[in-house]
């Protein structure tokens, strides 16, 4: 294939930006194609940084919860107890009140 075919198209609506580009792509001794492509992975690996982190974060802070003492996320033996007797208490009143 020919550059024509390959090259990036690289339109800049501002003349300014493009210098700039220009500019600072000759300065690193690379091609403007190049020096864009570079910034965009650049900016892309430090999203992924940035996403990944906050994710870490959060599996921290998820893993904290679940890492709780069993006393403080479960019910308490007597809380158990106690809603079993209820429901046997309503088992018994539904059954008496389809015997009426």
């Amino acid at each position: 294939m020919s550059d024509a075919k390959t090259a990036m198209n690289l339109r800049f609506p501002d003349p300014a930006q493009r210098a700039a580009i220009a500019a600072a792509a000759k300065h690193e001794g690379v091609s403007m194609q190049e020096y864009i492509l570079s910034a965009a992975y650049d900016r892309a690996v430090a999203v992924e940084r940035q996403f990944l982190a906050g994710f870490q974060k959060s599996k921290a802070r998820s893993g904290a919860a679940f890492a709780a003492e069993p006393s403080s996320v479960d019910p308490s033996a007597e809380q158990r107890a106690a809603e079993q007797e209820a429901q046997r208490e309503l088992g018994q009143h539904q059954e008496r009140g389809h015997a009426a």
